[in-house]
């Protein structure tokens, strides 16, 4: 020996000396990973049943390492656990705390699997109550645009092209919508929790184990749906959190889009509705202001979710199978869109049935935008003229009635036979707001009655 301090590592006997400390702090991952110590253990608790059951375990043995391991979570519950950096990670640790406790069968519990699959495990049974933690939120967000959309059935706003007025919509009908991207976000997320379910506990370092182990019972025991099918992709795969991710691009997406609208419809310039001052904040030095902090936030929040896609994709694109150490930079962007989107979610969640509507402010502007042109001009089609030329006759009318300052409702019967002799009285009962979106009522469509439909069904998705 040279007389240099041997090395500390549980994987140190290839090793004449310790590593730098440095180093150890450089490559160290406990700081971060302790959060799965919960999953960690409860991977092990099966991993030694398992183990008991094919007889690498004695059954004294696996009764220790039961009690050591629910001793090491209460104490890391109660704030009691010294986290060594030393110790690399969260697996270590736990398993330095159990032998100490328990001395040899502690050093037993890792027959038969190693790191690679361990962490490949943990991560898996991390996200998966995560994502049933995120669903839960997504749900309860859905719920409450629903009793939004039910109570504003009825309220009519301008539906907007390119930012201007196009045609009257209702404001339940538009938070239906909301609804409807949100249900698509639900099912990739639900997507990706089917493609994770399987275990690949057993897959050892990248080739499997000489032990006699039960995949099917770890796996069974785990609640995963099956083991995976092969040890190298087992122990190397991490679609699954690029694929959480790319769930968690989308879902915040549609928040950005919500909150973009919010912050607009709260301006004074829109007027449309007015947020609670529990989700707003004031200014240092304009007393005046009430700043919709929660969905601006929301809004930017989605560029740190990007990146986090993008920095997984990266990571994994050069990677030689099977497992390498690149693979310890996969937790931190993945803790943190868990815990960006689940924040965001539950902000929403809280806020949307909070929201007072302005209904007198969104049906004065949907008055003033021209927004029943389309009803007129199907009007036209309906008696018989041809669409381009009843589209050539509203644009005339259109042009008219801004150069008097009216909408084309305001515009008496002769003013609007003049563009065409087939107009009559009746057509007041198509240029209202009412009437344009009540003669919208087929799937999909304006209509209250279809937005109260739309509810009703969306609430027995729920439900089932």
């Amino acid at each position: 020996m040279s007389g240099k301090q041997p090395p500390s590592k549980v994987w140190g006997g290839r090793f004449s000396e310790a590593p730098d400390e440095f180093v150890s702090r450089f490559t160290a991952s406990a700081s971060f990973d302790s959060r799965l110590y919960a999953h960690d253990i409860k991977g092990s608790l099966a991993h030694a049943q398992m183990l008991s059951a094919v007889g690498v375990l004695s059954q004294a043995e696996h009764e220790q390492i039961k009690s050591g391991l629910a001793a090491i979570e209460a104490d890391i519950e109660a704030d009691k656990f010294e986290w060594s950096i030393a110790l690399e990670d969260v697996h270590m640790n736990i398993e330095a705390a159990l032998t100490e406790k328990i001395g040899e069968a502690g050093k037993k519990l890792h027959t038969g699997r190693s790191r690679n699959d361990q962490v490949a495990t943990d991560i898996r049974l991390w996200l998966r109550d995560e994502i049933d933690g995120i669903s839960a939120e997504l749900s309860r967000l859905q719920s409450g645009l629903l009793t939004l959309a039910e109570r504003e059935a009825a309220t009519i706003m301008p539906g907007f092209t390119h930012l201007q007025t196009a045609q009257p919509v209702t404001f339940g009908h538009h938070m239906m919508a909301w609804f409807e991207m949100l249900e698509r976000d639900k099912g990739r997320l639900m997507d990706c929790r089917k493609r994770l379910n399987q275990s690949p506990l057993g897959a050892a370092a990248l080739a499997g184990t000489t032990f006699p182990i039960d995949r099917k019972m770890t796996a069974s025991l785990l609640d995963f749906d099956q083991p995976t099918n092969n040890s190298l992709d087992s122990v190397s795969d991490r679609d699954f959190a690029i694929e959480f991710c790319a769930f968690a691009s989308l879902v915040m997406t549609h928040l950005s889009r919500a909150s973009e609208e919010l912050v607009m419809w709260a301006s004074a310039q829109f007027d449309f509705i007015d947020l609670p001052d529990r989700f707003c904040t004031g200014s240092s030095i304009m007393p005046q202001k009430k700043n919709p902090d929660v969905p601006e936030l929301v809004r930017g929040k989605s560029g740190r979710v990007y990146g986090h896609l993008v920095g997984l994709l990266t990571l994994m694109k050069s990677q030689p199978l099977a497992y390498n150490k690149d693979n310890q930079e996969d937790k931190e962007p993945l803790f943190d869109t868990v815990d960006t989107v689940r924040d965001c979610l539950r902000a929403f969640a809280d806020m949307i049935p909070a929201i007072e509507v302005k209904a007198d402010n969104m049906s004065n502007a949907a008055a003033r935008g021209y927004a029943t042109a389309t009803d007129l001009a199907d009007y036209l089609v309906n008696l018989g003229l041809p669409f381009r030329d009843s589209h050539e006759v509203v644009g005339r009318a259109v042009a008219y009635g801004i150069g008097q300052n009216k909408d084309l409702a305001e515009l008496s019967l002769d003013e609007l036979q003049q563009f065409s002799d087939k107009i009559s009285a009746d057509v007041y009962d198509i240029l209202t707001l009412e009437g344009s979106v009540n003669a919208r009522s087929h799937i999909g469509g304006t209509a209250p009655k279809r937005v109260l439909g739309a509810v009703a069904a969306a609430r027995q998705t729920l439900a089932d």
